[in-house]
């Protein structure tokens, strides 16, 4: 398989950026290869956000680096000297149903849906669990991604290709 010229560029997007789409950002940076480089932000992140605990937690459990994980807004994204994204790709329904910006050099996109590990009411151990399961069923999703031929990976394939990753039972 031949590397492209550059790494592609993917942003994961959520409503807050603390959890999915911070998931998706460390696991792709972790497996990614040099293939892809992963960015997240949330569409409306609360004042002071940060990653959640637990998911800092499973990403550590899981061998993988934590260290430059931080809650932002996508609005970073729009800025000019912004990284260009090759696919923004949605990893929560609320994020999906909002009118995202305009992304300059119109990327590819995608919608993954993932349930909410942080839910509100749950024991601490029901939640450890949910980031589990989120986190292993990203990694599968995410190591399709990642074996896709460089073919699939141009600019006109990336969308189809992207959505159409259906995660293994």
């Amino acid at each position: 398989m031949s590397k492209p010229e550059h790494a592609l560029n993917v942003l994961f997007l959520c409503t807050h950026n603390s959890a999915r789409s911070i998931l998706a950002e460390a696991v792709l940076n972790h497996i990614g290869g040099g293939r892809f480089k992963a960015f997240s932000a949330g569409s409306s992140p609360r004042d002071n956000q940060q990653p959640h605990p637990l998911g800092l937690q499973a990403l550590r459990n899981a061998g993988i680096s934590t260290a430059s994980l931080h809650s932002k807004s996508w609005d970073e994204f729009g800025q000019p000297g912004a990284p260009h994204m090759d696919l923004v790709i949605t990893v929560c329904d609320n994020a999906a149903g909002e009118i995202c910006p305009i992304w300059p050099g119109h990327p590819a996109t995608a919608h993954w849906s993932y349930a909410d590990p942080s839910t509100g009411g749950a024991s601490e151990a029901h939640q450890r669990e949910a980031f589990l399961q989120v986190l292993l069923a990203l990694q599968r999703r995410l190591s399709l991604l990642t074996s896709l031929p460089s073919e699939k990976l141009e600019r006109a394939l990336l969308q189809d290709a992207a959505r159409n990753l259906h995660q293994p039972a």
